[in-house]
Order: C-alpha cells, then sequence, then structure tokens
C-alpha cells in the first residue's frame, strides 16, 4: 500500500509560524486535519488525538492569509489547493466573515481495496457504508483508478464538491484514467449523474455521499439503465440505511406483506412482515465500521 498526500502543499500554505513546528513534527504522516479558531490556539488532529500548535493565538490576519492562498469558498463553504485533494472548509459569522478554518488532509491511498479487489470482477454495483471520517471517499477514489487503469473500464465521476478528483479543472493523478464531472450546486447532483449516463457512455459511475431522494431515484435510473454503479452514503450499518426512508430505496425499499394463513404457517412467520419493495440499485454493500475493519 502506497500514499500520496502533497502534504508539503498544505503547510507551506498555513501562517509561517505554524510551517516550521508542522514540518518537522514527528507525527506529521498521521496528521487528519489542522483547525484554526480566531481567538485560539491553533489545533491539530492526528490519529494518535488533537495537539496544540503554538501558543499564539488564531488572529484575523493568520485567518486571511491562509484564505487568500486557497481557491474560492463554494457554496458549501469548501475550497481547495490547486492540483491536490486537501479540503479547506470555513466557519462564518453572522456577518458572513470567515473566522473558523478546518483544513483536511486528502490522501491517494493506492492498494486500499485489495481486500475487496474480487468484488469489482462482478461488474455489480456497489454501496459503501461508513459515518463521516472513515475514508469512505478514500476508497471510491482508489475504485475509480483500479476500474479505469487495471480493468480498463470507461468510469465517469461525479464530484459534487471536489473531494473526489481535487480542487481543480486538471483532476487529481490519484483518479487514475477515469473522467471526472463537476457539479455546480449540490442540489443538482442528480442531474449531473443522469446527464453523465446520457452524453458520456460510461460502463461506472462513482458518486460520493447520496444523501436526498431525488439522488437515490437517479441512481436507481441509472441501475436499470444497465450502467454500474459504485457511491457511498453515511450510516453505521445496513440497519440504519433500511431505516431510512429516502435512502431505502437504494437498496430496493421495504413493505408490510400480509401471509395466508397456510404461508405464515409454512415460514413459521407471523401474517404482516417486511418484505423488500423492488430490485435493488446496488447489489453489494460494503460497512465501513473502522478504518482497519470492514
Amino acid at each position: 500500500m502506497t500514499m500520496n498526500n502533497d502534504l508539503e502543499k498544505l503547510i507551506e500554505n498555513l501562517p509561517f509560524f505554524l510551517q516550521e513546528h508542522l514540518s518537522q513534527h514527528e507525527s506529521k504522516t498521521q496528521l487528519i486535519e489542522i483547525v484554526l479558531d480566531l481567538g485560539r490556539r491553533p489545533e491539530a488532529r492526528f490519529v494518535s488525538g488533537p495537539e496544540y500548535l503554538s501558543q499564539k493565538i488564531i488572529s484575523w490576519q493568520d485567518i486571511d492569509y491562509m484564505t487568500k492562498r486557497v481557491s474560492k469558498f463554494s457554496n458549501e463553504n469548501r475550497a481547495g489547493i490547486e492540483r491536490t485533494l486537501h479540503r479547506i472548509s470555513c466557519i462564518r459569522n453572522r456577518q458572513f466573515l470567515i473566522n473558523g478554518l478546518t483544513c483536511r488532509v486528502g490522501r491517494a491511498v493506492f492498494g486500499t481495496i485489495s481486500i475487496v479487489r474480487d468484488l469489482l470482477e462482478f461488474e455489480q454495483s456497489i454501496l459503501i457504508l461508513g459515518r463521516p471520517g472513515v475514508g469512505k471517499t478514500t476508497i471510491i477514489r482508489e475504485i475509480a483508478r483500479v476500474l479505469a487503469d487495471e480493468m480498463e473500464k470507461r468510469v465517469v465521476i461525479i464530484d459534487t464538491s471536489n473531494e473526489i478528483a481535487g480542487d481543480s479543472d486538471i483532476p487529481h493523478s490519484g483518479i487514475g484514467r477515469a473522467r471526472r464531472m463537476q457539479v455546480a450546486k449540490t442540489e443538482l447532483q442528480h442531474q449531473v449523474m443522469i446527464e453523465a449516463v446520457e452524453n458520456h457512455m460510461p460502463e461506472v459511475i462513482i458518486i460520493d455521499e447520496i444523501g436526498t431522494e431525488l439522488e437515490v431515484l437517479a441512481a436507481r435510473t441509472i441501475a436499470e439503465k444497465g450502467v454500474q454503479l459504485v457511491g457511498t452514503t453515511h450510516g453505521n450499518c445496513l440497519e440504519n440505511l433500511i431505516k431510512n426512508p429516502p435512502l431505502a430505496d437504494l437498496i430496493g425499499g421495504i413493505q408490510y406483506v400480509t401471509l395466508s394463513d397456510d404461508e405464515a404457517k409454512r415460514r413459521g412467520t407471523q401474517k404482516s412482515i417486511l418484505e423488500r419493495k423492488a430490485y435493488p440499485a446496488f447489489e453489494i454493500i460494503i460497512e465501513i465500521n473502522h478504518q482497519n475493519s470492514w
């Protein structure tokens, strides 16, 4: 397993008093994110836990220095650094001025999907389920690269927040030969999903964070057109997905069915049971409990 994280490009955009400290930090390869909040000490969050980076508190000038060195913030208050996978998210006050930044380290990890590589050979749609921060986006980025480069499929990525291929018009090398379609506004994601199928003849569509009914409907439409889907959604386990009405249709939905007396007796169940309503848009689900527990 190899890693490409372009960490130096993130560090060189930080205020000067943080650059030297982080460049020489013994655990910088384990860095998850850096938090800069106005009037507070800068904090780095590592795999092992949080740590203050300086005694100096963050000023307006420090926040202004960094915001001028990253790309323009989107409607979702996210920005990036050219040709990297790092994500800069901002917190605004009531006057809409930025008073806090979360600098998330983006990493392309090559080889991370070796344990589920055989599932890609089946050409079935795969849904990756997990809570925020367990690495779902890293996993589908590597799936896109393997499908495009090693299996030579036509892969199109719907990159709503530019997290999969980076915040640049030129996609990050971590996605290989896969093509990337950017989405102007989050609420238009479902339209771009359908547009990708109609205009670009993909064999595989990659979607990060399916969350609305319209996106679920678009996923079902794409699956019925015979295109393989690889997507992610938030949830701890399959039970969460079944009990979430907007997302339940990804796995076919559920409905109550009343059985005859004979059938209920034969099955050894009650007369009123829950059954899958329709064929699922995703045939395979992978639950990510922790980064090393799938």
